[in-house]
């Protein structure tokens, strides 16, 4: 999780990086060809200038009208069910009908028409020789016209633009008018079309009232209806229907009691009268003291048997005669009871089920009426709903013919135009200053696209991040006037520095200078680069002519020589030797002599006026230069120069250009290609360097040459030091001046 957390962070920091760098590049580009982008401002801004004096002035009138959505309709201004959910929308549209209906062939017309445009030689431009036809005057008229709305408001402006004040004056007021008219002409026509529809709807529905209430008439007296409303007759069968069922159920609770009484008391037989419901005791007080004398006699005859006397004891048969008495007694009156239950029973069935027919009767009228009542409500719903669109129509129709009558209008004038003062057309300083805007747009683009189309390396982050080789330092620009004697068209001149000796010897003859100091940043670059095995034998080369590798070559030698080592520069370019010229050697013995035989190391390797430094020249220039540096010799003369001599600088030809720099690559501790800063494309300098790869040359890495520090490209870089005189040391008449007094300015 962490590695992604910080994957994620290196990510975003490499985003916003690569962004800061791309709006670098664009701000470099822009400072670097600020005259192009100046050219195409004041380009731009001279032809929106000349092209907006040459235009005719354009005066406007404008006319304010208020105009109501709500107009007219054929049923009033109820509130429509859907208003709720399209008013927005049905605004809008009539907003938009409006404005269309403004610009209309018809209104336009009535227009042309009134003021009679088709002759007038102001509003045609020319002055005819018959009236104009009139597609061409609406046409012309509608060109003129804008319909302006007032945001959040129903205010619209009628804008007309002339060239003469009083024509767009009188157009506008024109216009609106016609509009104006054009729509109380039409809300009369609707009007009038409304009061006509009307009255023959009122005629249609009032024929059709008539008719329902007649067959509501005739339902009531075919199906013998009372007069009252119909509900109040359902009503009273409801109630009636529950009284019936009410006392129903009250006899047959009635008759449900009857039975069990009935059925408790068939229960009593004779040899048991006494086994009476307490119901019956406690209802018949009689009944329970005929009970209690069966009950007594039955017990005195118990006692009798209990005391030892027979069946024959005259005591014994007096006691059965008593509980005889007594039991018929008994007997008699429960009959008698169940006489009356079951007459009771009897008559509570007979009424039951007159109650019962009574209740049926009553329900079988609900639902007749129930059926009646349906048809009933059908019409009268029908009948009042043609009362109610009769009512509303009769409103409605009122309502339109007072409306016919007083011609009102929904549209009405706000402003009357007046006749403009100054013209709207043309915008000089707008015009002037979307040229200016256009010309920096333009002159950006151009600046960034010439930038773009510039592909020579111009900054160490070239060399590192387009040829992905180690930058080793750069060299400031000497004057080339004092190199080769000519300076390249288009070079921003650099400040010159006066020397006596060779310019290649700069490092020498100024060692405060820029180049010097840059010199010796470069010396200490690669005498770290690999302190364990420092890099004895030095190939300088580049990949194409004139990009200053022997001065490149000179400076590293001077520098390293300058540091107390024993440094020998060879002229490997045995096509074009500059060697000699730079340390005096013309016409001496050089590098082909040794190889040849005909001097030694002692005799070619001469000192130079540089201390510790040796130069070995090219010396006569052979026919076949590859030939001679893949030779056993020239190898054997290294070794034996690498035991005189702590460094080696071997000055090449240009790689691409021959082979004689890939085959000295092999036999050297390091490589080192010098570019030249805005000359040396990436493509060529990238073709060196794989032609380099491919014999496995073991490259150091690059040097920046002829590095101009005056450029914009190396302002905020911290070689910008590098330029002028570097850190040199105050002079010592500087030291003794007083310090009011001004130094003088460093020298150039």
């Amino acid at each position: 999780m962490a590695d992604e957390e910080t994957g994620q962070s290196e990510s975003h920091g490499g985003g916003e990086g690569n962004t800061f760098e791309a709006i670098g590049w664009a701000l470099r580009a822009i400072l670097k060809h600020w005259a192009i982008i100046l050219a195409a401002v004041l380009l731009t801004s001279g032809i929106s200038l000349a092209y907006s004096k040459s235009l005719p002035k354009i005066y406007e009138a404008s006319t304010l009208i208020e105009f109501d959505p709500d107009v007219i309709k054929p049923l009033g201004n109820k509130t429509d069910p859907m208003v709720g959910w399209s008013a927005l929308w049905d605004t809008k549209e009539y907003y938009e009908t409006q404005y269309r209906i403004i610009q209309s062939d018809r209104v336009l017309s009535a227009v042309v028409r009134n003021l009679g445009l088709q002759n007038d030689p102001d509003f045609l431009g020319y002055k005819p020789t018959a009236p104009a036809p009139m597609e061409t005057a609406v046409a012309s008229l509608r060109g003129r016209l804008t319909v302006e709305p007032a945001k959040g408001s129903r205010l619209v402006y009628l804008k007309i633009q002339d060239t003469k004040p009083a024509q767009a004056r009188r157009l506008s007021e024109a216009v609106a008018k016609a509009y104006i008219d054009h729509n109380l002409e039409k809300m009369v026509s609707a009007t009038g079309d409304t009061v006509v529809w009307l009255s023959g709807q009122l005629d249609h529905f009032k024929h059709e009232l008539e008719q329902t209430e007649n067959s509501l008439h005739e339902f009531k007296k075919q199906n013998d209806l009372p007069s009252t409303n119909i509900d109040d007759l359902s009503k009273m069968i409801r109630m009636e229907m529950q009284e019936y069922d009410g006392a129903l159920t009250r006899t047959r609770l009635r008759r449900q009691e009857l039975a069990a009484r009935h059925n408790e008391l068939s229960k009593v037989s004779t040899e048991n009268p006494d086994q009476i419901p307490a119901s019956e005791l406690l209802s018949n007080a009689f009944l329970g003291q005929l009970r209690k004398q069966y009950q007594e006699a039955t017990r005195e005859r118990a006692e009798l048997l209990a005391g030892g006397k027979g069946e024959n004891h005259p005591e014994v048969k007096k006691a059965d005669e008593k509980v005889a008495l007594s039991r018929k007694a008994l007997v008699n009156e429960i009959r008698t009871i169940q006489g009356a239950v079951a007459r009771d029973l009897a008559i509570i069935q007979q009424q039951e089920a007159g109650e019962a027919g009574l209740y049926e009767g009553s329900r079988k009228k609900a639902v007749e009426l129930n059926l009646k009542e349906l048809e009933f409500h059908r019409l009268d719903r029908l009948r009042a709903q043609n009362e109610k669109l009769y009512a509303v129509l009769l409103e409605q129709l009122k309502e339109a013919d007072l409306r016919r009558m007083m011609n009102t209008n929904n549209i009405r004038l706000i402003d009357t135009p007046i006749e403009p003062k100054s013209p709207i057309a043309p915008r000089v300083s707008t015009n002037v200053g979307i040229g200016l805007l256009a010309g920096l747009i333009l002159g950006i683009a151009l600046a960034l696209l010439r930038e773009m189309l510039d592909n020579t390396l111009k900054t160490p982050d070239d060399l590192e991040k387009r040829l992905d080789v180690t930058f080793l330092g750069l060299l400031p620009e000497m004057d080339d006037e004092d190199i080769d004697g000519r300076r390249p068209k288009g070079r921003k001149r650099a400040r010159r520095i006066k020397t006596e000796l060779a310019p290649e010897l700069l490092v020498h003859e100024r060692p405060a200078s820029g180049t010097a100091e840059a010199a010796r940043s470069l010396r200490t670059n690669l005498m770290f680069m690999n302190p364990d095995r420092p890099y004895r034998r030095l190939l300088v080369t580049s990949a194409a002519p004139a990009e200053g590798k022997t001065t490149v070559a000179v400076s590293i030698a001077i520098s390293l020589a300058q540091g107390g080592q024993r440094v020998c520069i060879i002229d490997c370019d045995l096509r074009r030797p500059r060697l000699h010229r730079i340390f005096g050697r013309a016409g001496d013995i050089g590098l082909m002599n040794a190889i040849v035989g005909e001097a030694t190391i002692e005799e070619v390797a001469k000192p130079t006026v540089v201390p510790n430094l040796s130069c070995i020249p090219c010396g006569p220039i052979p026919p076949n230069s590859a030939d001679v540096v893949a030779s056993e010799r020239f190898k054997t003369l290294l070794d034996e120069l690498g035991e005189h001599f702590d460094r080696i600088i071997l000055d090449s030809p240009p790689v691409v250009a021959v082979t004689d720099s890939a085959i000295l690559s092999t036999v050297v501790d390091g490589v080192i290609l010098v570019v030249r800063a805005f000359k040396t494309t990436f493509g060529l300098a990238r073709s060196g360097l794989r032609t380099l790869r491919d014999v496995d040359a073991p490259i150091i890495g690059a040097v920046l040459n002829a590095v101009n520090l005056e450029r914009h490209e190396y302002y905020n870089q911290r070689y910008y030091y590098y330029r002028r005189e570097g850190y040199a040391p105050i002079p010592q008449s500087d030291l003794d001046r007083p310090s009011d007094e001004a130094p003088p300015p460093p020298p150039n």
